[in-house]
């Protein structure tokens, strides 16, 4: 793949990935599953193919569920604990990169936001993304 080039690391630098081009996407995600992974009321991720992201380092996998019943393999520092990406078997090619952890995580704005059926009732929505209640388009 060309085109612009990314980095992003775990909070102590032992795992660091790069990607090659521009997201596919960016999505709040509000599944309990993301928000207890993140010890937050949402998760950011970036969707990239999975032939453009490099990883450097090992992380730890935590096999988890999607509400498809097909399995995410969520991935996290061994060491400090930073969740850094989910593959999920429902969206091969696929890695969703969890966006706090890029170099440049502000200029990635989300276009969707997914499970808003979860989302905790004192957070606004997002006004120009679009609303999804699930995973109907797919993100775990």
């Amino acid at each position: 793949m060309s085109g612009p080039l990314s980095h992003g690391r775990c909070l102590c630098g032992q795992v660091r990935y790069s990607f090659t081009g521009a997201p596919l996407l960016t999505a709040v995600c509000h599944c309990r599953h993301c928000q207890r992974q993140g010890a937050s009321a949402f998760s950011v991720v970036v969707a990239v193919p999975a032939d453009s992201f490099t990883q450097q380092g090992e992380t730890k996998v935590f096999a988890d569920t999607g509400d498809s019943g097909q399995a995410v393999a969520r991935h996290f520092c061994p060491t400090c604990g930073s969740p850094i990406a989910s593959i999920a078997d429902a969206l091969p090619g696929l890695v969703l990169i969890k966006a706090g952890t890029l170099d440049d995580f502000d200029r990635h704005v989300p276009v969707m936001e997914v499970y808003c059926d979860s989302r905790v009732p004192w957070l606004p929505t997002m006004p120009d993304a679009q609303q999804f209640p699930g995973s109907n388009i797919g993100v775990e």
